[in-house]
């Protein structure tokens, strides 16, 4: 247990241009308090305008950098084989311009597809059935069952995005937020397995 450093590398991280990147920042360590504080230390990359958005550190690259300064030591390695370093440029402000563009659109645009939904599978003859086996009644606009409807259908999306406004129903993810972990994981690893095969283009071109 002395002589031995266990890594875990991070899935993903985010860093500042020309910001310094240190083993802590990339991965969670294990080791003697001897080594402990200066493997954290350890500069693993420098980022530099020559890097783009997206940096893949690979973990024989952190072993390498282990063993060059504690030769003694045995590395061994837990979890994901790279981390994603992904660069961040200062977030600019919210232009109010843009945001009542893209609200517009995506209001209007919810609106035409709820619309265009009910008129295929024509919702409204049947509220007027419901409405009429409820009150024995014939109205062509039954608006005691459809106001409530509407209302219903809104709170609907509420419960099932588990968002209102900024605040969280429950601890519970949404499926928005779960389709957006797996495209994200999904982009991860292409973005792992482009460059482990452009690394091994340009070790067999030189």
């Amino acid at each position: 247990m002395e002589k031995t450093i266990y890594i875990r590398m991070r899935n993903r991280v985010q860093t500042k241009p020309e910001e310094r990147v240190l083993l802590k920042d990339v991965a969670q360590i294990i080791a003697p308090d001897a080594i402990l504080s200066n493997l954290k230390e350890m500069l693993v990359h420098l980022v530099t305008e020559m890097d783009r958005n997206i940096i893949v550190i690979d973990v024989m690259h952190i072993i390498q950098l282990i063993t060059t300064k504690f030769g003694d030591m045995e590395v061994q390695t837990i979890g994901p084989a790279q981390t994603i370093i992904e660069v961040t440029n200062k977030k600019k402000g919210i232009s109010i311009p843009f945001f009542l563009l893209i609200w517009f659109l995506l209001f209007f645009g919810s609106a035409m597809a709820i619309m265009n939904f009910h008129d295929d599978v024509s919702m409204k003859s049947v509220q007027e059935k419901i409405y009429t086996i409820i009150t024995g009644k014939n109205e062509a606009k039954p608006l005691l069952f459809q106001i409530p409807y509407s209302i219903g259908l809104g709170l609907g999306m509420i419960l099932f995005f588990n968002h209102f406004f900024k605040k969280r129903l429950n601890d519970e993810p949404s499926p928005l937020e779960v389709e957006m972990f797996n495209y994200q994981m999904d982009l991860d690893n292409y973005v792992i397995i482009h460059e482990n095969k452009e690394s091994m283009k340009r070790v067999n071109d030189d």
